[in-house]
């Protein structure tokens, strides 16, 4: 079974197919990628095939306000805020943004997206509850998950509850390179976490679940109730 990003050592002439055989990606996301790929943190850099359909779904729903959970380099955020109309807005979670401040947010500015996110550094599971307790529950149109795995249920939980009916969530790393496969005692808390996300999706009646073979593993939840 191969689960594996383009940019992995272990990536072979298939992942290499896949990100030459799409719609190039928008050159502010190719030199923002670029200069990633260097930083000694650099696996955490979602697939840029996700990248690509993860655009094309936030065009799909005409989506103006969206959530992206973990921030990292930027990437995420800024694929988002690019394709989001004028009046769209990406609220960013993080607990730094010492790589952001390094890599993305020049390439933010140049790509005239800076105004469209909204950066929050803060653990994240209080930024989501903040904007609950604020009333922005049943608001959003989508939210993108790609942060400390312990954390996971919680933020399944948190951004469900954010999520308009019809919205769309979407968390990273649901396979984690195939070890979700394994004997459960012996999981890493991280996998274990992983799998207890994508067990409760799968059973969850207020979410219509997805889980596929893109990247290191995504699994999609429409919020249908």
């Amino acid at each position: 079974m191969s689960v594996i990003k383009e940019h992995s050592k272990d990536a072979g002439p298939l992942q290499r197919y896949l990100a030459e055989h799409m719609t190039p990606l928008n050159p502010h996301l190719v030199k923002l990628r670029a200069a990633s790929l260097h930083d000694v943190d650099h696996a955490m850099l979602s697939a840029s095939d996700q990248m690509n359909f993860l655009q094309l779904l936030l065009k799909t729903l005409g989506a103006k306000k969206t959530l992206d959970v973990g921030v990292f380099t930027g990437y995420s955020a800024l694929a988002a805020a690019l394709v989001l109309p004028p009046d769209g807005k990406v609220t960013a979670c993080d607990v730094t943004d010492k790589w952001l401040n390094k890599y993305g947010r020049p390439v933010w500015q140049e790509a005239g997206v800076e105004n469209k996110i909204d950066l929050r550094i803060a653990p994240a599971t209080e930024t989501l509850q903040a904007l609950i307790n604020g009333g922005e529950a049943g608001t959003f149109d989508y939210a993108f998950i790609d942060a400390d795995k312990t954390n996971y249920l919680n933020y399944y939980e948190l951004t469900l509850q954010l999520l308009r009916v019809g919205g769309i969530l979407v968390a990273d790393n649901a396979l984690r390179g195939a070890r979700v496969l394994g004997d459960e005692d012996a999981m890493d808390e991280n996998t274990r976490t992983i799998h207890e996300m994508n067990k409760r999706a799968s059973s969850d009646p207020r979410v219509h679940a997805s889980l596929l073979n893109l990247g290191d593993g995504v699994l999609f939840c429409r919020r249908v109730k």
